[in-house]
């Protein structure tokens, strides 16, 4: 194993830290800011969305820029947003930290894919990419419930002070473990995944060119669809377990490790199975997402099963992860750097509108269980998009 892959997957430690520990402090923080559940919740989407437009704008401002000084000045970002977060007084500095953190995060993993899938041959390349995910749902399995315990314990605010700390942990672990050969400058040699020196970057002409390719739209549109129907359940999943599923607050920690489980079994798998086909993988995957998310909002009141969905929602929420990511790197051919940033940018625009949704639905008065139904909708919707795509061609 590159050990570049590790360091790759410390910085995406750090960042799913970042992006889903608030989910299991919204009460915490909505209390302490005396702000409603909505508005709590857009630290959540305002991330996603800041995510979105760091994932394109800041990959393209770095397309030939050496690769490994743009990963670690990101993790620089990152910390500098999260000590923000952890000093934060008021819902506004609060905010501006989430939106400062949330602009390495699109780049970092849109950067990273290209070079986690370079450092190994094609066959391997999934799985490579699910490997530097795996950091971010390591995340979810132990940093997630490990940092909502922490700021139900000592406020939230103790949860940031030890995701800066984990910020600089990760820039200490990349400067060391990355390979200089990612500061390589472009050749024409250089090639897509796999195919070549992933590390190399491009210039920004040709990486725009990826995106004459209806494919890469197809892929963007199925990545917004398919991730924001989980993750928009996902948001609120505090509310709906205290309030619905009758669980204690202090449950709510032990129960996220069930979907942080769920996330890196499901990570893993997807990648070994987009390795043999990614067509195959995503339309399984999707299919049983939706009927699980189904399933999940039907039987809410359950605490067993609710305990059941929160796994299965997230193994198959995630799943879907590097078979997207590859799908779009593939597409993209020759120039994959910026379609692989506007991907990670796409996940993110679906937390958006997932989280959105959700606040619409229950600012309408259809309670927390609505904002499953909601995901599941658009889960049904990315899995109709991709048969449509797998129709349509090149």
């Amino acid at each position: 194993m590159p050990l570049g892959l590790l360091a790759l997957a410390v910085g995406g430690f750090g960042i799913g830290l970042t992006e889903f520990v608030i989910a299991g402090l919204l009460p915490e923080v909505a209390r302490d800011f005396d702000v409603t559940e909505t508005a709590a919740g857009w630290l959540i989407s305002g991330y996603a969305l800041s995510v979105a437009v760091g994932g394109v704008a800041l990959t393209l401002a770095a397309s030939r820029l050496p690769r490994k000084h743009v990963l670690l000045a990101l993790m620089v970002l990152f910390v500098v947003g999260n000590l923000l977060s952890a000093i934060g007084t008021s819902y506004a500095v609060m905010m501006t930290g989430r939106v400062v953190a949330a602009l390495c995060h699109g780049a970092f993993f849109g950067i990273g894919s290209v070079v986690a899938a370079g450092l190994v041959s094609k066959d391997r390349a999934a799985s490579a990419i699910a490997l530097m995910f795996a950091g971010l749902t390591t995340a979810n399995v132990l940093g997630v419930p490990l940092g909502t315990l922490l700021g139900q314990e000592y406020g939230w605010r103790s949860t940031f002070w030890a995701i800066t700390a984990i910020g600089v942990l990760a820039l200490v672990a990349m400067a060391l473990l990355v390979p200089a050969s990612v500061n390589a400058r472009p050749t024409a040699t250089d090639a897509a995944p796999g195919g070549g020196d992933a590390s190399r970057p491009h210039g920004i002409r040709q990486e725009l060119s990826a995106f004459a390719n209806r494919q890469v739209w197809l892929s963007l549109l199925i990545t917004v669809l398919g991730f924001g129907g989980m993750f928009g359940a996902f948001t609120y999943i505090a509310f709906t377990l205290t309030e619905v599923s009758g669980f204690a607050s202090s449950s709510v920690p032990w129960l996220l490790i069930l979907f942080g489980l769920g996330l890196f079994v499901g990570n893993l798998l997807g990648g070994r199975a987009a390795n043999r086909s990614v067509p195959r993988t995503l339309t399984w995957v999707l299919a049983i997402l939706t009927v699980a998310m189904v399933g999940f909002a039907l039987t809410a009141q359950s605490q067993v099963l609710t305990m059941v969905s929160l796994v299965l929602m997230g193994a198959f929420g995630f799943a879907t992860v590097p078979a997207l990511q590859l799908r779009i790197m593939t597409y993209a051919g020759s120039a994959p750097t910026l379609a692989s940033g506007a991907n990670i940018a796409a996940f993110n625009v679906g937390n958006a509108l997932g989280a959105w949704l959700g606040g619409v639905t229950i600012a309408a008065g259809l309670g927390y269980v609505s904002t499953i139904w909601a995901g599941a909708a658009m889960a049904a919707a990315a899995l109709v998009t991709l048969l449509v795509a797998e129709r349509v061609g090149s």
